[in-house]
């Protein structure tokens, strides 16, 4: 563990950063788990993801993060209120489908790993940047379903919401207040900045030229065209 992480003790807390080479191996595992993305088949069935679809992925994936880094709010133990990120995650999933989308998710959580992480444990690391963040990828499951954009962010959120709440029960239960229980507050806590981010973006994406932009996306990205542009979510 010492090659890839680094124990800290501050204040009676042990913690660990990830040293260099830590950094260096969630890099190659990132990339490894992208490229895989090009091996899987597309949601239409015809084949292999083309360049063109393979390039959206990654402007997503890319999109995402950025966004992950502009917080409305962070919250004092973890979480914060971004703009869209998780969406572009998501959308994902609304292209291509389960297999590239929960690929695309693990290599975004894996990205996430990078960014001002706090490490605790290897199994709260898990929990915390690869399970909940390959969550979103649940969105693909709904890329053929009726209004399948909103319903696979939706699910995407609540996966990520699972995980954050089960590592707040497992690993952070200590910080509970006194007299709540430690399940109760780490799904308030967990929710609070969860819903809001959801709240905005739905709000977003309810709006009629944002739909119809977004589908318009899907299809050349399918290379379907854009005959079927103004088509509902």
């Amino acid at each position: 563990m010492s090659l890839f992480l680094e124990k800290v003790v501050e204040d009676g807390y042990t913690s660990y950063n990830i040293t260099s080479a830590g950094y260096f191996l969630v890099v190659i595992l990132a990339i490894v788990a992208f490229l895989a993305v090009s091996y899987f088949i597309n949601a239409d069935g015809k084949g292999k993801l083309s360049v063109k679809q393979l390039t959206v992925s990654a402007l997503c994936l890319a999109l995402a993060f950025v966004l992950s880094n502009i917080k409305l709010f962070k919250a004092p133990m973890g979480g914060s209120v971004t703009i869209f990120s998780m969406f572009f995650v998501t959308y994902i999933g609304y292209l291509y489908g389960p297999r590239v989308s929960l690929s695309a998710a693990f290599a975004y959580g894996l990205l996430q790993m990078i960014v001002d992480p706090y490490i605790i444990s290897v199994p709260q690391m898990l929990c915390d940047y690869v399970l909940a963040f390959t969550a979103l990828g649940l969105s693909g499951f709904f890329h053929n379903a009726k209004y399948g954009m909103y319903k696979g962010y939706v699910a995407g959120v609540l996966g990520r919401y699972v995980f954050a709440v089960l590592s707040g029960v497992i690993f952070f239960a200590d910080y509970a207040p006194e007299g709540w229980s430690p399940i109760v507050y780490s799904a308030a806590y967990n929710g609070s900045y969860l819903a809001v981010e959801s709240a905005i973006t739905i709000a977003v994406l309810l709006i009629p030229a944002v739909r119809i932009a977004l589908n318009r996306i899907k299809n050349e990205a399918l290379e379907k065209g854009v005959e079927k542009a103004a088509q509902a979510v």
